[in-house]
């Protein structure tokens, strides 16, 4: 249900906040008034596009935003709660009231808009897709317009139809589960069998890989171990000349005068001598004395390295060997040892599956049979539940025609079969059933009935569209329900007689209609006026609520135009007392 909606910048509105109710909502006013901005509106919340000129002129966004009453609404709770988005508890009662109250939770949604048609949309504060907008809201928010896209127009909305009417909604859903199942399972066969024939071949060159990859130890640190091994023996000759050249600089064996040690060593003394003098220069003794045992340390080891450092041609020749190993691996699987490793993986995997292809080609095609089995018999079941449910929706629908002008209409549901192309061998149905239920409409005695797509105008399809409504109203239940035109060429009578079957309507979902008829507004539970009004030397669309002398004064102008007397308000309340 719509709690609350609030309209910015749209059209000619410059702030418009509306709180419906359950029950019927009437919204009445002047030809040209903006009523159907709230239309709109409420088709930009359902994910709807927006015109380019949708926004009112010079504003730099508009919005549209909503608060939904989640109750009644299971289906869309867990859609929301798949989605990571939740419906909130009323801010305003706390947590505990609204447990003891079961106060259902709220959901707020919002689309902004831009210049030239651009714009976004957020439900519960986060933001998403417009088009998720109408994944969560299509089966929620039915608006029917003279002028806008119409649910009857679509061949899904007959099948979603006649199975709610006949209570089968969840039979179907077990087709459609079942008829995807047996594709999926399909296309997994047919992939294992094409690859069988080549799986040999194919497990050969596998297998030839894996011992690649297999013979190598892959570790990082084997491989850095193994590539800093063949610095040293590459270069062994390099290193042994400027390590002899280190220890020489150091101890005084390159035969070209004092060593370092000698140079640092009588610096020592030279500095030992002074600190006799002047004990200031203690620091820079101790500093001399730790250098003179550094150097003496680098000289050992420089030694040690030296001593210890092979020139190993054989060496050399198996180290290059498994370098060279690692290089044409790293060519074919990846530069890093992570890369390989990764490749040694998925080598053994598909290894794994083409090995295991004929228990598993066997398991799926069990699996396949008792899935054509359950849609099979499902389906028929549902073909069963159809053609009932078509004879009965059909009397139902027409008995409502008649009472909304519309006698000599007929309605029928035709089962078109299935024609089963592209299915899967063994099924005997399709995703939505074993046939294409479809509405078939003649507005005009003698003619034969049609498809509605094809014959019904605006305004016939506004009542067909109320008429199926009410004979389904209690199959769905919890919807919003928007009415434009559903009282276009009737009046007097009649005209109540739709108010009647609105107000039925609305003891099951929740009804906004804009109208021309007090006949028809009189029946609603809340009663809105739109007008508009000029400020500032511009033009704006004000919509209020009316109540008490307010409203008659709306339902006698309604009735006798501008000139309001005392017999249209007589009149006007002679309305109200008869619905």
């Amino acid at each position: 249900m719509i709690e609350h909606l609030r309209i910015e910048n749209l059209a000619l509105v410059e702030a418009v906040e509306l709180d419906f109710g359950a029950g019927l909502n009437v919204l009445t006013g002047e030809t040209g008034a903006g009523k159907s901005i709230v239309l709109s509106a409420l088709s930009l919340l359902a994910g709807g596009r927006a015109g380019a000129d949708a926004l009112r002129s010079g504003a730099v966004e508009g919005a549209v935003e909503a608060i939904f009453r989640m109750d009644g609404h299971q289906e869309v709770a867990r859609d929301l709660a798949e989605r990571g988005l939740v419906a909130e508890a009323d801010s305003h009662a706390d947590a505990d009231s609204s447990a003891h109250t079961g106060e259902a939770p709220e959901l707020i949604v919002r689309r902004t808009l831009q210049p030239g048609g651009r714009g976004r949309a957020r439900v519960g504060g986060q933001l998403v897709p417009v088009a998720t907008l109408a994944e969560i809201f299509g089966g929620q928010l039915e608006i029917s317009s003279q002028h806008g896209s119409q649910a009857l127009r679509h061949a899904e909305t007959h099948v979603l139809s006649l199975d709610a009417y006949a209570n089968k909604t969840s039979l179907r859903e077990i087709v459609s589960r079942e008829v995807a199942r047996v594709g999926e399972l399909d296309r997994e066969i047919r992939t294992l069998r094409t690859a069988e024939e080549d799986r040999a071949r194919r497990l050969d060159f596998l297998d030839y890989q894996r011992q690649e990859l297999e013979q190598e130890d892959l570790d990082p640190a084997s491989i850095a171990s193994l590539e800093a091994e063949h610095r040293r023996l590459t270069h062994s000759e390099r290193l042994a000349e400027d390590l002899a050249t280190v220890a020489a600089a150091l101890t005084g064996g390159d035969g070209e005068g004092g060593s370092a040690e000698q140079s640092l060593s009588m610096a020592r003394r030279a500095l030992v001598s002074a600190l006799r003098m002047d004990p200031d220069l203690a620091p820079l003794a101790e500093r001399l004395e730790v250098l003179e045992s550094e150097l003496q340390d680098v000289a050992v080891r420089a030694a040690d390295y030296l001593a210890d450092l092979e020139i190993d041609p054989a060496r050399l020749e198996v180290v290059e060997e498994r370098i060279a190993r690692l290089e044409k691996l790293r060519r074919k699987y990846g530069q890093s040892a992570l890369e390989m490793g990764s490749q040694r993986e998925a080598i053994l995997r598909e290894i794994e599956t083409l090995t295991g292809a004929d228990v598993r080609i066997r398991a799926l095609e069990e699996e396949r049979q008792r899935r054509i089995a359950t849609a099979n018999e499902s389906a028929a079941q549902l073909s069963r539940a159809r053609v009932q449910a078509a004879k009965k929706l059909a009397k139902a629908v027409e008995a409502e025609l008649g009472d909304l002008a519309m006698a000599g209409a007929r309605f029928c549901v035709a089962l078109e079969p299935w024609s089963g192309e592209g299915a899967s061998p063994g099924l005997e149905t399709g995703p939505s059933g074993r046939e294409r239920p479809q509405f078939l409409f003649s507005a005009n005695a003698g003619e034969e009935p049609r498809p509605i797509q094809r014959v019904a105008s605006g305004g016939e399809l506004s009542r067909l569209f109320l008429a199926i409504k009410n004979s389904l109203r209690r199959a769905d239940r919890n919807m919003v329900i928007v009415f434009d035109e559903v009282d276009a060429g009737i009046g007097g009578a009649v005209a109540e007689r739709v108010g009647r079957v609105l107000a039925e309507l609305a003891t099951e979902h929740q009804v906004l209609c804009i109208t021309h008829l007090p006949q028809i507004a009189a029946f609603a539970d809340r009663h809105f006026v739109v007008r508009k009004e000029q400020a500032g030397g511009r033009t704006r669309t004000c919509v209020a609520r009316v109540e008490g002398e307010a409203r008659i004064e709306e339902l006698a102008r309604m009735a006798g135009g501008e000139r309001v007397t005392d017999v249209t308000r007589q009149h006007a309340r002679s309305l109200l007392e008869r619905r």
